[in-house]
């Protein structure tokens, strides 16, 4: 073999090593973060992606806790996100704090 392909060879066995070595530590310990989606608690400017018509994607909101941008937050803490205002986060688009 040549050293050329040694090398590339090492360097794909370290690749696959490293991922199933990073899949294993997250199934071992959980501690991977799942994510959904949250309507209506990004900052302008801050959300992820498709702050609906308008927008085309990150960071295109243009009023705080505008109710059709999302925001990707850990699983299972978007409703019971509390923001200014008696606001709440949502699943869903919601019809409030659009952009005029």
């Amino acid at each position: 073999m040549s050293k050329k392909t040694i090398v590339s060879a090492t360097a794909v066995a370290g690749a696959v090593v490293m991922t199933l070595t990073g899949a294993a530590l997250v199934a071992a310990t959980g501690t991977a973060s799942a994510k959904e989606k949250c309507y209506g608690v990004s900052l302008a400017g801050q959300n992820d992606c498709a702050a609906g018509p308008g927008t085309t994607c990150a960071g295109t909101s243009t009023v705080d806790y505008q109710g059709n941008a999302w925001t990707l937050v850990a699983d299972g803490t978007c409703t019971t996100m509390e923001l200014p205002g008696g606001r709440m986060g949502s699943l869903e688009p919601l019809d409030r704090d659009l952009p005029t």
